[in-house]
């Protein structure tokens, strides 16, 4: 499963989300406050101010005064359908309101409640207010909350309703946000990788819009043109000064060739000569071998990439090698687990394997055997070059893969051997992993399977 939260483009879309849902429930609460909170408050000041009228015009005018005007509110023809009103006497018996039935707790006075009273015979969740009078009457004045109650259900649900359709459209919001990025995004990263790989005419699709990737993406094809015109120029220069220095050794050690045939005696300077050859070889190798890492470094394929059986390139490689490691003294053998299949060059394949099995037969004194394996792991496939010898202190592993770097021997060598292997798994798009094989070398070549 992916790890949605290392996407930067995940968490601003979930920020996105989040703000919005936050903004939403902010503007739902202020509307409920002011259709629901703010109407009840309102109910409750008139329940207050018509219990506060009411009781001092009992106080002023006595009992049947009052009586006379709650049979006036209840007839005036005004909130017939909701107000509440009642008066009991000191025993509790109704002298005027519409109220039938009633709780005998009424929860106290001077306190607004809610409660399920009759009302002219029917049930009536109402809001009353309960106020003792100086002779020990009671006055309830009220009003019926049915009304308010659907309305407060209707909100509620609108409310519930558009949160829901609310949050879908954040969460449709985000991911179309998060993909709009994504896809810029891995515009750029396949660019990248390709070019990687070595293609270094590929270039970001520019689109005709004006926004910050597409800036982005103008200002990164600039610079790989400039790059791919620096490129060029190396490989120019580099291959001018080979041809320029490979073709004046290769007339000298001709011509020294030339001289030797007609030499027929071991004299000092048939000596010089033939040692002078040997320097020319390994100084052409040398080129030959710079030229190699260069070409794989720059991503230059001399061919199109296709799919390569490591299984028969690792049976070819044994039996090149075979009759050296027989030699000194060494078995090689070589085994594959499986059809694994690669995506490359088989020449460059061929000549990394080529490099490590001999560098163990040279190096791995006292080695008896020589083992090349292909080990197939999710998602990648390893070729394995593994010796009994000596090996290599691990202060020195990360070294020597460096250009011209070698470890004390007295077995010649140009120490770059293993920066080819490095650059050409780095064109397959894999790389060299060397371990201590506890005795002995281990070296690695891990490449992503074929699909």
């Amino acid at each position: 499963m992916p790890n949605f939260w290392s996407t930067v483009s995940f968490r601003i879309a979930l920020v996105y989300g989040a703000l919005v849902v936050t903004s939403l429930t902010l503007l739902s609460g202020v509307f409920y406050y002011g259709t629901v909170v703010v109407e009840a408050r309102s109910i409750d000041s008139r329940l207050e101010a018509s219990a506060t009228s009411l009781s001092a015009h009992y106080m002023d005018h006595g009992a049947a005064a009052v009586r006379k005007e709650i049979e006036q509110l209840l007839d005036d023809g005004l909130n017939q359908d909701t107000e509440v009103y009642l008066l009991l006497d000191a025993k509790g018996q109704r002298l005027a309101g519409n109220l039938t039935s009633w709780p005998a707790e009424h929860g106290g006075f001077d306190v607004l409640v809610t409660q399920d009273v009759g009302r002219y015979g029917r049930p009536s969740l109402s809001r009353l207010l309960w106020r003792r009078l100086p002779d020990g009457s009671m006055l309830a004045v009220g009003r019926d909350m049915r009304d308010k109650e659907r309305i407060r259900e209707l909100v509620w649900r609108s409310l519930l309703v558009g949160a829901g359709v609310s949050l879908l459209l954040a969460f449709a919001g985000a991911l179309l946000f998060r993909r709009q990025i994504s896809t810029s995004i891995a515009a750029i990263r396949h660019t990248a990788l390709e070019i990687q790989a070595g293609n270094l005419s590929r270039r970001i699709p520019v689109a005709f819009t004006d926004d910050e990737f597409m800036r982005l993406s103008r200002d990164i094809n600039h610079m790989l043109d400039r790059i791919e015109q620096l490129m060029d120029g190396v490989r120019h220069v580099s291959n001018t000064i080979a041809h320029n220095l490979r073709t004046p050794l290769g007339r000298i050690r001709a011509q020294l060739d030339e001289a030797l045939r007609h030499q027929r005696e071991h004299t000092p300077v048939a000596e010089a000569a033939a040692a002078a050859i040997q320097e020319i070889d390994a100084l052409i190798l040398v080129f030959e071998r710079l030229l190699q890492i260069a070409e794989a470094e720059s991503g230059t394929r001399r061919q199109p990439f296709e799919q390569v059986h490591l299984d028969a390139l690792i049976t070819d490689v044994v039996d090149l090698y075979d009759a050296m490691a027989e030699t000194r003294g060494m078995t090689l053998s070589g085994e594959a687990s499986g059809k694994a299949v690669v995506q490359g060059d088989r020449h460059l394949l061929s000549a990394a394997v080529a490099n490590l099995v001999e560098n163990a037969i040279k190096y791995a004194e006292g080695s008896p055997t020589v083992q090349v394996a292909v080990h197939e792991r999710p998602g990648s496939v390893a070729i394995v070059v593994e010796d009994r010898g000596p090996g290599v202190p691990a202060a020195e592993l990360d070294k020597i893969t460096d250009r011209f770097y070698r470890l004390e021997s007295q077995v010649p060598g140009s120490g770059l051997g293993l920066s080819i292997v490095t650059a050409i798994a780095y064109l397959h798009q894999g790389r060299l992993q060397l371990e201590d094989a506890q005795p002995g070398l281990r070296a690695c070549i891990i490449l992503p399977r074929a699909a």
